[in-house]
């Protein structure tokens, strides 16, 4: 049975609660993600994505060179363990209706990220979301 550790990223991008978004939306181009996690010196305090950026701060005109990270985040962060399955994080994920979990391990440190996409690459390869998973992102 696969593991968690079988699919997570582990490249996985921290900065501060205090980062502004323009700082941390030039990061994710520059990195070429589309989330970042939010850490406080403590371990792992929240998840900012791409659409985050989009939906809590934009469409609402906060100011992206002043608006932070730690303001947007959604703070709420669904973790897992490197041993859990693969199959458990799905369920998960769908129970909860998020399309990233963190890894963390026995000791809270963060270790890694699956992605939605991560797991579709996995589960069902020659699916159509695996597919779009697979291609080489447009710039």
């Amino acid at each position: 049975m696969q593991t968690v550790r079988d699919v997570m990223t582990t490249r996985v991008v921290t900065l501060p609660p205090e980062t502004t978004l323009v700082d941390a939306a030039q990061t994710m181009r520059q990195q070429d993600i589309g989330d970042i996690v939010v850490a406080d010196g403590h371990g792992p305090a929240g998840l900012v994505t791409d659409r985050d950026i989009v939906v809590r701060a934009v469409a609402e005109r906060r100011d992206p060179g002043s608006t932070t990270i730690g303001e947007i985040q959604t703070p709420d962060l669904v973790t897992v363990r490197p041993d859990d399955t693969v199959q458990s994080v799905a369920l998960l994920m769908r129970d909860n209706a998020i399309r990233r979990v963190v890894v963390c391990d026995h000791d809270d440190q963060l270790v890694g990220i699956v992605s939605i996409g991560d797991l579709a690459e996995e589960i069902d390869p020659d699916s159509v979301l695996g597919g779009i998973s697979r291609a080489n992102p447009n710039n």
